[in-house]
């Protein structure tokens, strides 16, 4: 469950950064709000982290979530590093990289989570 809930804080993070981006291009105090969205999707993909280790911890699952998410956590400190260094030739591409991963990683959880569901609701019968 603490899963599902980082990948869903971290796709609405990565929502909100173009976002806060066209405002940095728009008004003259949108660095801050698109600095303070950058920070937040970082903070957001290491809590990813935890929340994947601590659901592998207990079950003895499988650690591809982990790799996931310390694969994100990797882009999502390139991308932070790129955004300082006013690299936007890189920047914003892999930003749409992030996005899309992010929401993939939302639709396989979701996914997951109906097929568990359903599973369940049959087991019963």
């Amino acid at each position: 469950m603490l899963l599902r809930v980082a990948i869903i804080l971290q796709t609405l993070a990565l929502f909100a950064a173009p976002v806060t981006a066209g405002l940095l291009l728009s008004v003259p105090n949108g660095q801050p709000l698109h600095s303070a969205a950058a920070y937040t999707v970082f903070v957001v993909a290491v809590l990813h982290l935890v929340a994947a280790i601590l659901a592998w911890r207990p079950g003895g699952g499988s650690p591809k979530p982990i790799m996931y998410a310390a694969g994100f956590l990797v882009l999502v400190s390139a991308q932070v590093a790129l955004g300082i260094a006013h690299v936007t030739a890189l920047h914003v591409p892999l930003g749409v990289l992030l996005f899309a991963g992010s929401v993939l990683q939302l639709s396989r959880v979701w996914t997951a989570r109906s097929s568990d569901r359903a599973s369940r609701t049959l087991s019963s019968v």
